[in-house]
């Protein structure tokens, strides 16, 4: 995995005794239990039921050992990147192992609502195992930029934090039209016209 001896150790342990007594009882909802930048962005723990509802009918998260996941889809501690090298019965790595499986997930979503527009918050390494020639809706992609000097630049930490906060202000603001999420202004952020396109919004600061 290419982390620390401590994180490896802890992982190593979390995964030997994933389906024992005490690890099951450690459990969480999925987007209480996830705790990295874009989830600081979200900031889950301000969620209200109402929120949560919003969440489970508007959200679904990408997972390198889950699959697709709702955010009330109760799940244990793991750490399992997407992107990670891992041999198995389909392949060299988890793109090969999930195929077309999430895809086909989130048609099934798609045809249970009445959602046409997918909006991409997802990083590319974690997107990448989605099938975009087989999704059943339009996939809007959203990016966030911030201007250095004169020149605009993609900062990893400050975008991933960015996606989480626009899932908040979609899910504070009960968005439910795509062009309303261009109101978006969390942290001086603003949609950029003239740096996007109709399939990839650009939003800057």
């Amino acid at each position: 995995m290419g982390i620390s001896d401590k994180l490896g150790e802890l992982n190593y342990n979390r995964y030997r005794s994933y389906n024992s007594k005490d690890s099951i009882k450690s459990k969480k909802q999925a987007v209480l239990a996830f705790t990295g930048d874009v989830y600081t962005g979200m900031q889950t723990e301000s969620f209200t039921k109402k929120d949560l509802k919003y969440a489970q009918n508007h959200l679904r998260i990408l997972s390198g050992l889950y699959g697709l996941l709702r955010p009330l889809d109760a799940i244990q501690p793991y750490r399992l990147e997407m992107g990670t090298n891992l041999k198995n019965k389909k392949g060299k790595n988890l793109y090969e192992f999930w195929g077309d499986q999430i895809t086909d997930t989130l048609n099934d979503d798609l045809s249970k609502s009445k959602i046409n527009v997918i909006v991409n918050l997802a990083s590319n390494e974690y997107f990448k195992v989605i099938n975009k020639k087989k999704v059943g809706a339009d996939i809007l992609d959203i990016d966030f930029r911030e201007y250095r000097g004169d020149t605009l630049k993609f900062i990893s930490f400050n975008a991933k934090k960015a996606r989480g906060m626009m899932f908040h202000y979609a899910t504070k603001n009960n968005i439910k039209k795509v062009e309303d999420l261009k109101g978006f202004n969390y942290e001086d952020y603003s949609f950029s016209k003239e740096n996007s396109t109709d399939s990839k919004w650009s939003f800057v600061r």
